[in-house]
């Protein structure tokens, strides 16, 4: 059975600044970069004062880590200001880190505001559920997030946008209620924002072997959202070469509020015989 969103946040604490992910359920030879994202952002969060919110988060994949093994998070309290709060996480598996994360948090403040505006996309209903698909990328998917409510748009019907290279998008979002601490639903963003992302970048090379890995994860929290309601993941991937892909995602409620940045650079290398 599939470890649910719930299970893979609950972090035990060991000492002060010191917690420990559980392993969880997969069938990655890998750790979901996703889940070591959204845990290092947990044991963050917990080190913080509640009037901060997180706003930007910067990680680095550092080594593959082992689904089968529980990870150490060690947090550093950089600086905690009247505004800005940051505090930087590495992830260790066996002695050796395997991901680090710098967080930035913020109290708020009033200013200007403006927004782009949602792209075309079909309606979730419209777009058939990867649990239904006949498509053994979708097959996969389904189940390895059993738990969540997959729409990947047929490529047909992503509205083409002048210049893109590579253009992808995704309906997702939690088939079960969530808790209503909004840390809850930024953690599990930070979980779901590495989901399809780097297969942006194959879009134009479908036919072609790669080798893939997430390299770094850049985010940014903009605006409140529910992870237990619909959000479209619009994909981008502007570049690719030297064996390296640049993708770039922004996500949307379903009324067109934008509230999430991401941008990924991964390894997409012609596989070594």
């Amino acid at each position: 059975m599939a470890t649910t969103i719930t299970e893979i946040l609950e972090l035990e604490r060991l000492e002060k600044d010191i917690y420990r992910g559980r392993a969880t359920a997969t069938t990655l030879q890998r750790t979901f970069g996703g889940q070591v994202a959204a845990q290092s952002l947990g044991a963050a969060v917990r080190t913080v004062d509640t009037q901060y919110r997180v706003h930007s988060l910067h990680g680095y994949f550092l080594r593959p880590g082992n689904p089968a093994m529980p990870i150490v998070y060690l947090v550093d309290r950089i600086r905690d200001g009247r505004s800005f709060a940051t505090r930087r996480v590495s992830a260790i598996q066996d002695g050796k880190a395997i991901f680090t994360m710098s967080a930035s948090f913020h109290v708020g403040d009033s200013g200007i505001e403006h927004q782009d505006r949602m792209p075309q996309a079909p309606v979730p209903e419209d777009v058939v559920p990867v649990h239904e698909s006949t498509d053994p990328e979708d097959a996969w998917l389904a189940s390895e997030w059993a738990d969540w409510d997959l729409r990947v748009v047929p490529r047909r019907d992503v509205p083409p946008l002048g210049g893109s290279a590579a253009h992808q998008q995704v309906w997702f979002r939690s088939r079960e209620d969530l808790p209503d601490d909004p840390v809850f639903h930024v953690c599990t963003l930070a979980y779901m924002s590495d989901m399809t992302l780097l297969g942006t970048s194959r879009v134009p090379h479908l036919e072609d072997p790669v080798q893939m890995a997430s390299l770094d994860h850049a985010m940014w929290f903009l605006r409140p959202f529910r992870a237990d309601e619909w959000l479209l993941y619009d994909q981008l991937s502007p570049s690719a070469g030297f064996g390296r892909a640049l993708t770039q995602g922004r996500l949307f409620t379903r009324d067109g509020t934008l509230v999430a940045a991401v941008v990924q650079e991964g390894l997409t290398r012609t596989p070594r015989s």
